[in-house]
């Protein structure tokens, strides 16, 4: 939060000392000179390296092509690009592993976008940016399942439901913690999705954006039950991961929290992710 000064020489100092520090609540770039691609300490100097997946899917990059825009973390990528003062023209996009990108050590980017969730433990490792977004956990199925037309949350246990996730992630968390429920563990989300297919589980459980792609693209006669609100409220939310210590880190972090409080994040988040369509709060 910002401090109100009672000396106006005091107020402009501290304006100067602290142009382009921690800006996550600050909500801005900091000093626009500090925080230009003309003084940026990044990998490339007058570049904006920016990370994705190899492949990228729908609905973070569409077409597996970052480059183009489109898809809600492409867009968020250009945003912060923009606010940040780079054209199209001066950004770079390189490919990574999920694993490898959250390792210690150097990077070959100057921020990545993966869907990485900002935990402390990770923290201690890498930096993170302000949270670019935070969704609900949802539940994918089938038509005719047993799950299908379940409105509210006692009624998954009601309809004795086998809800499935991955392995060490938030969706497990909530399926035992917050449901109650014994789950169907999985090594990774390929393997869930598969048995979901195979109607070996009744549903699926992830992150909202991934229900609208599982739902629409991945399984036959998909459906989303619905999102569990607030399961999600003790998560940090999603951020743009850096290397430990960057230098950068407290300018692209402004930069994200300027897109989110003009308004222009919430018009990327409505764009690609419509996360209020065909999946209700389950009471």
């Amino acid at each position: 939060m910002k401090k109100i000064f009672k000396f106006i020489p005091l107020l402009l100092t501290a304006l100067v000392i602290t142009a382009c520090s921690s800006s996550s609540d600050e909500g801005a770039t900091g000093d626009s000179t500090t925080c230009s691609p003309e003084s940026l300490a990044t990998v490339e100097a007058g570049v904006l390296t920016i990370a994705t997946g190899e492949p990228a899917y729908y609905p973070w990059v569409i077409d597996d092509a970052p480059e183009s825009g489109e898809g809600f973390e492409a867009a968020v990528a250009y945003a912060v690009a923009s606010e940040l003062g780079y054209d199209q023209s001066a950004v770079k996009w390189v490919r990574t592993s999920f694993d490898a990108a959250i390792a210690p050590g150097p990077k070959t980017f100057d921020f990545n976008l993966q869907q990485y969730s900002i935990t402390d433990e990770r923290k201690q490792v890498v930096d993170f940016s302000s949270a670019y977004y935070k969704s609900n956990q949802a539940i994918v199925s089938f038509k005719g399942s047993k799950i299908d037309g379940v409105t509210t949350l006692q009624g998954l246990a009601d309809a004795g439901a086998k809800l499935g996730a991955a392995v060490s992630t938030t969706s497990l968390d909530v399926i035992e913690g917050q449901l109650g429920l014994k789950a169907a563990v999985f090594n990774d989300n390929a393997a869930a999705v598969t048995a979901l297919k195979n109607k070996q589980i009744d549903g699926l459980v992830v992150d909202l954006p991934t229900a609208f792609y599982l739902s629409a693209v991945e399984v036959p006669n998909g459906i989303i039950v619905g999102q569990i609100d607030g399961s999600d409220s003790g998560d940090q939310g999603f951020g743009l991961l850096l290397s430990k210590d960057n230098p950068i880190t407290s300018c692209v972090s402004g930069a994200v929290d300027a897109i989110n409080n003009n308004g222009t994040l919430q018009a990327i988040i409505d764009q690609w992710l419509t996360s209020s369509a065909g999946a209700p709060v389950l009471g």
